[in-house]
């Protein structure tokens, strides 16, 4: 009997769990309303990677890479949801697949204000 304790092979994880854990993790912070549909077309040519429903995951050099494109609730802290947001992902990519996170960039697309509530204007100069 060997007492050896090498690894029994190599595990690799599919860029498309990676994506589904940045989007369930993110959907379950406090504050996020939902995702953001990315935008298609030409701005997809010029960046390499892999694309879900509201984030981009590229890998380099064993580190991952995403932007994640939410919604936020109203009246909420833009800068503590999206501190909240990186902290989460981060930690889900090591605690699930044990890889480097590189950078997470996280972009407000827009705000759900409740339907009937104004959005607010900013008042003319002349008022």
């Amino acid at each position: 009997m060997s007492t050896e304790t090498r690894p029994p092979g190599k595990t690799t994880v599919a860029t498309n769990v990676l994506l589904t854990i940045a989007r369930l993790t993110t959907q379950q912070v406090e504050g996020v309303s939902r995702m953001h549909n990315l935008p298609s077309g030409m701005s997809r040519i010029f960046h390499k990677g892999d694309y879900g429903e509201g984030v981009h995951i590229k890998i380099e050099d064993d580190r991952i890479f995403a932007d994640i494109h939410v919604v936020l609730e109203n009246d909420v802290n833009i800068r503590e949801i999206s501190r909240n947001v990186q902290n989460e992902v981060k930690r889900a990519f090591s605690e699930m697949v044990g890889m480097e996170v590189g950078r997470i960039n996280v972009h407000i697309e827009n705000i759900d204000y409740p339907s009937g509530q104004d959005v607010p204007r900013e008042k003319p100069d002349n008022e």
